[in-house]
């Protein structure tokens, strides 16, 4: 089964194996964690015991669906959008306003670029994810 055997390659590399948006599927698989996106504010997935190290991970837009998150126990939440002007936007003010009202690890999402990466250091986020970041790292000069 092609689930089983990138699970266990992950586990020989040392990498971390998170399925997206489905706890008790993640759990039964023995994926290493799971993903919760902001649209998602279901609590009956936290019924389900999780060994000892399984990581939830959530997204979030806003202050509200970072308080969603809490009580979902997510441990790392992306926080989004720092940079990018879109209809989830924050500006660097008011993303370090809302997640300096959170106990939990922050990770800035959102536009982050070249010019701006070193921004994110200004916040208490752990680190930064992005497509179009990495995107543009492949194209080259």
């Amino acid at each position: 089964d092609d689930i089983i055997y990138i699970r266990e390659y992950c586990k020989k590399k040392n990498l971390k194996f998170i399925l997206s948006n489905n706890i008790k599927l993640s759990i039964k698989l023995d994926f290493d964690g799971a993903y919760i996106p902001s649209f998602n504010s279901n609590y009956f997935d936290l019924i389900y015991a999780m060994k000892r190290g399984f990581i939830l991970m959530g997204s979030a837009h806003n202050l509200k669906e970072i308080r969603v998150k809490e009580k979902q126990k997510v441990r790392i939440i992306f926080i989004s959008s720092i940079f990018k002007e879109n209809q989830n936007f924050l500006g660097l003010n008011k993303f370090k306003l809302i997640s300096n009202l959170s106990r939990m690890k922050i990770i800035a999402l959102g536009g982050i670029s070249k010019n701006n990466k070193k921004l994110v250091k200004l916040t208490k986020s752990i680190g930064y994810a992005g497509i179009s970041y990495f995107e543009n790292k492949k194209k080259g000069p």
